[in-house]
């Protein structure tokens, strides 16, 4: 497929080395890299701050602990479901007419998210915005590929990377402290702020940057899709019913939604196997290290995106803090990966990604079980506890995220790059939206047993008027709802090191560029 900055049959915008013959002109790349960060914004401001806000939209839309779960899942459900498809649309229907139709449609149903007069609507609001991402994220980094020649690309990419860990960092400060001043309802301009932002993106594409072309004809896995969507919505509403709060019927409905999820998955990887154009290539996972790192992947983000989720839930309603404060706890994350990947990187390529990415999911566990001790001895202390805490974990990701994209890369042939990327990018989704579902049953049994039925707020519930006595009962049963959850993620993270260190290769393979299959 030729460059979106080409002009014509065949043009060569600039004189280049014959290898880089399908890049921009220099004064349209620019409009490329601010589109592309533009669009990323989207999803990242979306991703974190939609974590602060939750008590405010619970509170608005008296939403319960299930419909909250859901609000996070069902854009995370059809994002990952989808997102392999939807970068394979890229390919066939042109780039940055998909990049655009992407944005255009999560902007859209950015405003229905926006409007959402309920919990139930908002869900679903919230997974057609998935679809948009599914169609908008792959396209992002790979329309500043096709723009960039590889001697500037790695500068592009930096910029696009930092600007992004800036937009992380800063989205949860500036939305918790517009949350701590105005009223709950305010909740709906972290969505509607999606459409300035992206007709901004989708004007720089479509003004600045003349279209590509089409790639060759290839089918869309749709079944494959449809059969992911069904399997991982099945087991997410399964986990998510066995809970206290759970809307099943039954003790077992939950784990027969749950079971059916996994016979769904089986088709799946029936389906995958034997599909002439599959979405997901089941082959690359005989390689050893291929699928040591995606179990690391797994185990590892499962763990952080059940923190990031639970945590704002106890520091705002269980804690009383102020949203404005709580935002503060995604900066370490944000500025650790943004200053010291490159040096990780780096580091990662003279010794091997194993030590890198076992000693950061070490690290990260630590923190996380520094955080169940916190919370179960009641110790309240914001700056004193556990924001040292976050600044540990953000330490520990910056050592794993860049070694880890090295293992994924070097465990497969050149050819299959982007593919192994691609599938590594859905597990790491697909763990947030199981770690969601389940660890929110966790902690609504921890938290039942504590409360011992008495009649107070659920966990993440904000208060309201209660008696000092059952104001007490209720903040230490979301203390012990929340210390189970993360000595449940610092376990895991101590399971992904376990398996980087079996499983990555070392300094010797990690130079070898072309490994054999395992």
């Amino acid at each position: 497929m030729r460059s979106p900055c080409e002009t014509g049959p065949g043009a060569v915008p600039q004189t280049a080395p014959a290898a880089d013959t399908t890049f921009c002109p220099r004064r349209q790349r620019r409009y490329v890299l601010a589109a592309a960060i533009l669009a990323s914004s989207l999803g990242f401001i979306d991703g974190s701050v939609v974590s602060i806000a939750i008590p405010a939209i619970r509170a608005d839309l008296t939403a319960s602990l299930a419909d909250a779960q859901w609000i996070s899942n069902a854009y995370a459900l059809t994002l990952s479901a989808l997102i392999l498809a939807g970068g394979a649309a890229g390919d066939r229907f042109g780039l940055r007419r998909t990049f655009v139709a992407g944005i255009v449609f999560f902007i859209a149903t950015s405003l229905l998210c926006a409007i959402a007069p309920n919990a139930q609507f908002l869900i679903v609001a919230r997974a057609l915005q998935g679809i948009g991402a599914a169609l908008m994220v792959p396209g992002s980094l790979a329309i500043i590929a096709k723009a960039y020649p590889r001697s500037e690309r790695g500068r592009a990419i930096g910029i696009w990377a930092a600007a992004s860990a800036l937009t992380t960092a800063l989205g949860p400060v500036l939305g918790g402290f517009a949350l701590s001043v105005f009223d709950d309802s305010i909740w709906r301009w972290i969505f509607a702020i999606n459409l300035p932002l992206g007709a901004i993106a989708v004007y720089l594409l479509l003004a600045r940057v003349p279209a590509d072309e089409p790639g060759a004809a290839r089918a869309l896995d749709l079944g494959g899709a449809a059969l992911a969507t069904l399997a991982f919505g099945l087991i997410a509403w399964g986990l998510t019913a066995a809970s206290p709060e759970g809307e099943a019927a039954t003790v077992t409905a939950p784990w027969l939604f749950a079971a059916a999820g996994v016979a769904f998955l089986a088709g799946f990887v029936l389906w995958e196997r034997f599909v002439r154009q599959p979405m997901v290539d089941l082959g690359l996972f005989r390689n050893a290290a291929f699928s040591g790192a995606n179990a690391a992947t797994f185990c590892l983000y499962f763990a952080l995106s059940g923190i990031l989720f639970y945590l704002p839930m106890l520091l705002i309603a269980g804690w009383s803090l102020n949203e404005a404060q709580v935002g503060f706890i995604f900066l370490p994350l944000s500025a650790a990966i943004a200053l010291l990947s490159g040096p990780v990187g780096g580091l990662s390529d003279r010794i091997g990604p194993r030590l890198p990415i076992a000693g950061g999911s070490l690290v990260v566990g630590l923190a996380f079980a520094g955080l169940a001790g916190v919370a179960g001895a009641g110790h309240h202390g914001f700056w004193s506890a556990v924001f040292p805490l976050m600044v540990v974990m953000g330490l520990g990701m910056a050592l794993v995220v860049s070694p880890l994209s090295t293992a994924i890369m070097t465990a497969v042939e050149d050819a299959d790059t982007g593919a192994a990327s691609g599938i590594n990018n859905a597990v790491s989704r697909i763990a947030g939206l199981v770690a969601v579902a389940s660890l929110g049953s966790v902690a609504a049994w921890r938290f039942a047993g504590v409360a011992a039925g008495a009649d107070i707020p659920t966990f993440g519930e904000p208060s309201g008027d209660l008696a000092a006595d059952a104001e007490a009962l209720r903040v230490a049963a979301s203390d012990a709802a929340f210390s189970t959850v993360a000595w449940v993620t610092a376990a895991l993270c101590l399971l992904a090191a376990l398996i980087a260190w079996t499983t990555v290769p070392g300094a010797t393979r990690a130079r070898d560029s072309s490994p054999s299959p395992a």
